[in-house]
């Protein structure tokens, strides 16, 4: 028997995870959506026809209850979702997309022993490309876990991680679309500097990092490997590479995450002072 599926926040990513699960082939009667605002409500309700009502009502009869919602949001929702009894025979699996926030955030907001599951994924969800991380908390087996990656499967790829790496992940993979980004505002720049009509340079450098992107997961060749491929011996990109490490290129890199792995940290024991949550720029 399938499972009831409660999303609670209808924003980009609930309604990413709601559409893949959708396509993926679960029945719509299956689903339920938590989204407080009304004319989002009415939009996911005609775009998917689905049920869309408040917190309590979507997670009484649920099976697993996914967080979509801002970390300002947490509190206020566990409390909630805390004071539905489980339906049924399953334990009510939680899972988390909130940034930031450790297990034991839930755990302890939960009623005793409930099972919560801790995912990281990133913004190509909205196109069925994420990258998510998936870790367990205490209470959460190898079967809650592995209901959580077939969930997440449904808008791309996971991996499974202990916990203790989330920063690592949200450093790299959590916040990599944005260094993407930058590199093509950058790419992009420089061909207009060097004659390119912008149209054409964006279109060049999109098209260039998706390729590069196909070719390092579908290969089977490591990132070296694909570099030495395009790199001629003295040849021009051997020169712009060598420009873009005398300029700090790598190194920029490593700073860049252990920077945002350090700003994890400490927003983290600044919450657990406080007991209250911060709002997070990855939301």
């Amino acid at each position: 028997m399938t499972q009831r599926v409660a999303i609670i926040g209808g924003g980009k990513i609930g309604e990413a995870l709601l559409a893949g699960l959708i396509a993926s082939g679960r029945a719509t009667k299956d689903l339920v959506v938590a989204e407080r605002a009304s004319s989002r409500a009415q939009e996911l309700k005609d775009e998917y026809g689905i049920r869309v009502t408040d917190v309590a009502d979507a997670v009484e009869g649920a099976a697993i209850v996914v967080l979509a919602i801002k970390p300002a949001d947490v509190d206020a929702v566990l409390e909630l979702v805390s004071g539905v009894e489980d339906a049924g025979e399953t334990e009510r699996l939680t899972v988390t997309l909130v940034a930031g926030l450790p297990t034991r955030k839930y755990e302890s907001a939960l009623p005793a022993g409930a099972p919560v599951v801790r995912v990281m994924p990133n913004t190509p969800m909205l196109v069925n490309e994420a990258m998510s991380a998936v870790a367990g908390g205490r209470y959460a087996t190898e079967k809650h876990v592995a209901t959580v990656v077939g969930l997440l499967e449904s808008v791309g790829k996971v991996v499974v991680v202990p916990e203790k790496q989330m920063d690592a992940v949200t450093a790299l993979s959590g916040s990599g679309p944005a260094y993407a980004f930058l590199m093509a505002e950058a790419m992009i720049d420089a061909g207009v500097g060097l004659g390119l009509s912008r149209p054409v340079a964006t279109e060049l450098a999109g098209q260039t990092i998706r390729g590069a992107g196909v070719l390092l997961t579908d290969s089977g060749l490591s990132p070296v490997d694909l570099r030495a491929a395009v790199t001629s011996p003295a040849g021009t990109t051997a020169e712009a590479i060598r420009q873009l490490e005398a300029n700090g290129f790598r190194h920029g890199f490593y700073e860049a995450m252990r920077a945002n792995v350090a700003a994890s940290v400490a927003t983290a024991a600044a919450q657990a002072a406080t007991g209250g949550t911060e709002p997070s720029d990855r939301d």
